[in-house]
């Protein structure tokens, strides 16, 4: 549903805005998003691993995760408010980042979350959700109606939040339990935080390499571009739900067979990675051919140029399905480092190729570096160790169609 509404609804409010307002837009969004892992301190896996292991100690785990956040939070806008002053950007963008950021405060409820994930209770976390989700859709939609300015959609950031956090709290109140705001304590936060450091980094360096793209975009050609560049990415990137959820599905079953046999294992490992391959090809193949005419169709002659940044982007989904497969065995193998490494590479690459290309090549020069920085990070790292170079000799056999006949 939100793949859904971020086409439609999102698509609408791109095209009301045109390319400029929607760059602005796009740009506060990335420029918020670098630093969100200081807000989250890496604490979502290891708060619903210790919810799982002592449930008694729940209210003292929320609340010590709650204020850490909080913390965390607090840090990020002071750091934002900081760099903000050494960038060029006029006051109303710096605004606008200001309010998004703002809204990170809220995600300190996400503790609610957690221990819903430790008791597998989902089925509230997807309610909060969907509530967020209709409510930030029925305001774009007004204001689009409306003729609203960008503020107001800006506005609407700000409130995702904030729907989120009262949604699961009221869900949490729903539970009968009792309240975890009381509960911090400075030997657990401190635990907390040493083994959640390195976490804080990884999301780091993800978030760079994620979103230094947009960001380098609007300081070296200008916000309009910004705009045509993230039109196609979010057309680009709405695939990328496909490789995680036939990874989750499919990697409780290889890991399974590793128990019995470690060529079952492989075969299915390699089944895996060609399955992903192959469907990847099959999105960025019809994507290369019409994606002037989708651009066009979706988001208006205004956006034009953005056709040919999703004719390349498109095909880093490829490699993204390969490092979304291969994480999953670097957990299995207890090689989470590797998966730190190679996104760390990857994003010193990005960065790199965008101060090269972009000046030279613009907004193709940028989904170029993207690709092949992605192709580094999910395909020719795994080469670089003895411990991983089998997962690349299975990554290449993947373009081979190996495993597919295979009685596995």
């Amino acid at each position: 549903m939100r793949m859904v509404a971020g086409v439609l609804v999102g698509v609408w409010v791109a095209r009301y805005l045109g390319p400029t307002q929607f760059g602005v837009f796009s740009y506060a969004l990335a420029f918020t998003t670098l630093f969100s892992s200081i807000a989250k301190l890496g604490l979502d896996s290891i708060i619903v691993r210790d919810l799982v292991r002592d449930p008694s100690q729940r209210d003292l785990y929320m609340g010590t995760a709650f204020w850490l956040k909080v913390g965390g939070a607090v840090a990020m806008l002071g750091v934002i408010v900081l760099i903000t002053q050494l960038t060029p950007n006029d006051p109303t963008t710096e605004l606008y980042i200001l309010i998004i950021a703002s809204g990170t405060i809220f995600q300190s409820f996400e503790v609610v979350n957690f221990y819903f994930q430790s008791r597998a209770l989902s089925k509230f976390v997807s309610i909060c959700k969907l509530t967020q989700l209709l409510v930030s859709s029925l305001l774009k939609i007004y204001f689009v109606l409306t003729g609203a300015g960008l503020f107001w959609f800006v506005i609407v950031s700000l409130i995702d939040q904030a729907t989120v956090a009262v949604s699961l709290y009221i869900a949490y109140r729903y539970q009968k339990l009792g309240s975890f705001f009381r509960r911090f304590d400075m030997v657990m936060a401190k635990r907390l935080l040493k083994d959640s450091w390195p976490l804080i980094l990884s999301g780091l360096v993800i978030m760079i390499y994620m979103r230094i793209d947009q960001i380098m975009i609007k300081e070296m050609l200008g916000e309009k571009e910004v705009g045509h560049y993230s039109a196609a990415v979010r057309l680009s990137e709405v695939w990328y739900f496909i490789p995680v959820i036939i990874t989750q599905s499919l990697f409780p079953a290889i890991i399974s067979a590793k128990k019995s046999s470690e060529r079952l294992y492989h075969a299915r490992l390699q089944r895996l990675f060609t399955f992903l391959v192959w469907i990847g090809v099959a999105l960025a193949l019809p994507m290369t051919f019409l994606s002037d005419w989708l651009i066009i169709l979706l988001y208006g002659e205004a956006y034009k140029e953005a056709g040919q940044v999703l004719m390349i982007h498109i095909w880093a989904s490829i490699f993204v399905s390969l490092g979304v497969a291969s994480s999953s065995w670097f957990t299995s193998e207890n090689l989470q480092r590797y998966s730190f490494y190679r996104t760390f590479w990857g994003a010193i690459i990005n960065v790199v190729l965008n101060l090269g290309l972009i000046p030279i090549y613009g907004l193709v020069g940028a989904a170029m570096a993207t690709v092949f920085s992605y192709m580094v990070a999910g395909l020719a790292f795994d080469m670089c160790s003895k411990k991983t170079r089998g997962m690349f000799f299975m990554k290449v056999g993947a373009f081979m169609l190996k495993g597919v006949r295979s009685g596995y």
